[in-house]
């Protein structure tokens, strides 16, 4: 009888431990796995946000236009494929033959009454 009693004692002591412990862990542990889970639904989009503005302005920078026909090509190629321009030349000399005069847009003020 006085072994059963030290069991029950034992066991009634670990269990009130636990009792105690497992609640204030449990919810700490819940309440960081929930900020976790919104710090990622919020980062992750900004990160997929920020990864294609980077693609597009990679893209962007890429796309070459003809001087002749207009039409527009991904910068694989050196020669326009609808009329055989040469590319390159064409970007260099219209860089380099602009006058900045060309390019400025002249706007007048006027005043509404």
């Amino acid at each position: 009888m006085n072994y059963f009693h030290n069991v029950n004692k034992t066991f009634l002591s670990y269990s009130l431990i636990l009792l105690i412990l497992i609640p204030i862990f449990g919810i700490n542990f819940l309440i960081s796995f929930l900020g976790n889970i919104l710090l990622l639904l919020f980062l992750v989009p900004l990160l997929l946000l920020l990864l294609m503005f980077i693609g597009f302005n990679f893209f962007k920078s890429k796309i070459n236009s003809c001087s002749n026909c207009g039409a527009i090509s991904f910068g694989l190629t050196e020669t326009c494929t609808n009329c055989g321009a040469d590319l390159d030349n064409n970007n260099k000399i219209n860089q380099l033959d602009k006058r900045p005069s060309d390019t400025t847009i002249e706007v007048k003020a006027e005043e509404i009454k």
